[in-house]
């Protein structure tokens, strides 16, 4: 018997205009000056200059001509509603301060581990673009330790959404085994295991030559016994291999070698490179109160060529009072299409400034006992939807701005997604931001004993020794968003 089955797909369908406005928000300014200038290098009608008076054309709507056809009606629509309800020319700091020149910016950041990735990304030569899309989606969604936690089918949803990309899930793995085999080793694997499974296989298959066998071993117990191994179930885990104790110890050696955080693992003289980035944002205190300002220093002031405007209005002239070409009407089309293009741009820049002030100053004025004070402790609790709801945009804009940006202040510069965390609530019943309780965490473990580590049962006792009402499952959850790796694995012999 056939059996009938109805499914809907919803896929959302984003204009190119949007797209657009999305790609240029996820760019910082360090970037900024760079895009525009392969937009102005791509579209002659769009020109960077000052904005400068220039005169309205004066053109008088002709009379409709029984000969003309509906494309020259089109035409003369477009061209009278641009000239006169458009303007001609946009300047992009008209709503922003400049930099003073004794700000301390740029400064020196070490270089992103990501940008490591997307270089050796570069190494691969893909002829497919789309597949070069898919892979620096990936890379992109690597976390800052290393680790790729995002499943396939939730990177197949942002390419969706961000790029209009439609991958299949084979896709994805596949790019996924590509990126493992990147530099260093063990990077964008899905958890622990995986990941100490790659840098042993990559020993492996490199034949280093000292102990072979202990490699082996290891690599069977991480295959096979890792929950074993993770609990330290040392003599099950001899009378199940049937090894002695000697054997084990080289084993666990060996695993001990490897790294539990891939992206610390780039050569000290490439971490210890630096390159300049400027901040996005500048946040002054003026007797008390806070001054934001867009840092639009090198972004140019843009405007319509006027070159192209002269041929719209020649064309206007030239078909005065008769029917056009053919080949008059396509080199307006493309005329129109190169304006239109350079209107889209510079609408989305204005929007992307416009968004990022809207965003930072909302941050600003949540957490303005921390700019006022520079006391961490009084970071409010603050999330993205926080954020949304104070300026009535989408999540995925917020977390868009929040994602690459700097914002400098009298206490230094740092990550805009640095302030968003949840709220944690004390033995008095007072709420405190996460960002607190992780930052007394870190002090915790830094002081510990290395050779005894602290367990996470342990951690949560301290904190809730100091008033933090914690689970250990919490404790949990914030060391491994520190980068801080297990008890087990800070210990030091």
């Amino acid at each position: 018997m056939l059996k009938q089955r109805l499914s809907q797909k919803m896929i959302q369908k984003l204009s190119p205009q949007q797209i657009q406005v999305m790609k240029l928000l996820q760019i910082p300014t360090a970037s900024l000056d760079q895009r525009i200038k392969e937009e102005l290098e791509s579209n002659p009608a769009l020109e960077e200059g000052e904005e400068e008076f220039q005169e309205v054309f004066d053109l008088e709507d002709s009379d409709s001509d029984s000969d003309s056809d509906s494309d020259d009606f089109e035409l003369d629509d477009y061209i009278n509603e641009y000239i006169e309800d458009d303007p001609i020319s946009y300047k992009l700091k008209d709503n922003t301060t400049s930099i003073e020149e004794d700000k301390n910016i740029p400064y020196a950041v070490e270089r992103s581990f990501h940008e490591e990735l997307e270089r050796q990304l570069g190494l691969l030569n893909f002829q497919d673009e789309r597949m070069q899309k898919i892979a620096e989606q990936i890379i992109g969604s690597i976390d800052d330790d290393g680790y790729l936690r995002r499943d396939p089918l939730a990177i197949i949803d942002d390419l969706l959404f961000s790029q209009n990309i439609e991958a299949e899930e084979e896709e994805v793995i596949t790019m996924i085994k590509r990126i493992q085999r990147f530099d260093p080793a063990g990077v964008a694997a899905k958890d622990l295991q995986e990941c100490l499974l790659i840098q042993l296989e990559d020993k492996i298959d490199r034949k280093e030559e000292n102990n072979i066998e202990a490699k082996a071993l290891a690599l069977r117990i991480l295959s096979d016994y890792f929950d074993e191994f993770t609990k330290k179930h040392y003599q099950k885990l001899q009378r199940s291999l049937f090894i002695s104790e000697s054997q084990l110890k080289d084993a666990i050696e060996e695993i001990l070698k490897l790294n539990p955080k891939p992206a610390t693992s780039i050569d000290s003289s490439r971490r210890n490179s630096t390159h300049y980035i400027v901040p996005d944002f500048i946040i002054s205190n003026r007797d008390g109160e806070l001054e934001l300002t867009l840092n639009n220093k090198n972004a140019p002031d843009l405007r319509i060529n006027d070159q192209y405007l002269d041929m719209l209005k020649s064309y206007k002239h030239a078909t005065d009072g008769r029917r056009s070409s053919k080949k008059e009407r396509e080199a307006v089309m493309f005329i129109k299409q190169k304006i239109d293009s350079a209107k889209w741009f510079i609408d989305a820049i204005l929007q992307r400034q416009d968004t990022l002030f809207k965003t930072m100053y909302s941050i600003m004025q949540y957490q303005k006992d921390y700019f006022t004070t520079g006391d961490e402790r009084r970071l409010k609790p603050m999330i993205l939807k926080d954020i949304a709801d104070i300026t009535n945009l989408d999540i995925s804009t917020i977390s868009r701005v929040a994602n690459s940006k700097f914002v400098q202040s009298e206490f230094g510069s740092r990550k805009l997604k640095s302030f968003f965390s949840e709220s944690l609530q004390t033995m008095d019943g007072e709420e405190v931001s996460t960002l607190e309780v992780k930052n007394i965490l870190a002090e915790i473990i830094s002081n510990e004993n290395k050779k005894k580590p602290l367990s996470d049962e342990k951690l949560k006792d301290m904190l809730r020794g100091r008033g933090y009402n914690i689970a250990r499952r919490t404790v949990a959850k914030y060391r491994e968003q520190l980068n801080i790796p297990v008890a087990r694995l800070r210990k030091e012999l």
